[in-house]
């Protein structure tokens, strides 16, 4: 299986991206490519912009990359309770491709923050939102209180109830 994981989020410390790693590496013999959002940088979307621009290239690269995976992982970084500004951008424009981005793949969509609510707002939303794009959304996980639930040092869940439930979501992907 052509696993694709990313983080919803530009930071170069992300805590979704090292959450969307150890999620794909928990997954055997599947071929896994962690994306990086920040590769696919453009203008800010807007109809105006789309007019003179047409479909940037990395709009169609970002889409090619979903359309050549068997599944999906993504973890949601959550600002003021909703998508980041670099995904949401990069959604926009990809969407203008094609509505159904992402191409009846299997997704397990997950989402962590420092806190005790775990991104669970932008996580909500982008479970509710995915089926309306071609997203066929298997199991959707918050992760609350990163940093008490996960070694940065080894790089793994360290709470047993998590760790359980994200496998048992990973198993639906294959």
């Amino acid at each position: 299986m052509k696993l694709l994981a990313f983080a919803a989020s530009s930071s170069s410390k992300s805590i979704n991206k090292k959450l969307a790693t150890y999620a794909a590496s928990l997954i055997a013999n599947a071929t896994v490519e962690i994306v990086d959002i920040n590769d696919y940088e453009m203008p800010l979307f807007s109809q105006d912009k789309e007019e003179v621009l047409g479909q940037p290239d990395a709009a169609k690269a970002f889409y090619a990359k979903l359309g050549q995976a068997d599944a999906i992982i993504i973890s949601f970084a959550e600002h003021n309770g909703s998508y980041t500004a670099a995904y949401k951008n990069l959604f926009d424009w990809t969407s203008r491709i094609d509505q159904k981005l992402f191409q009846n793949k299997p997704m397990v969509l997950l989402a962590t923050s420092p806190g005790p609510g775990g991104a669970n707002t932008v996580l909500s939303a982008a479970t509710v939102s995915a089926p309306y794009f071609a997203g066929d959304v298997k199991a959707s996980i918050s992760v609350p209180s990163f940093f008490d639930n996960f070694d940065s040092e080894k790089q793994e869940i360290t709470n047993p109830a998590i760790l359980d439930e994200l496998q048992s979501a990973l198993a639906q992907l294959s």
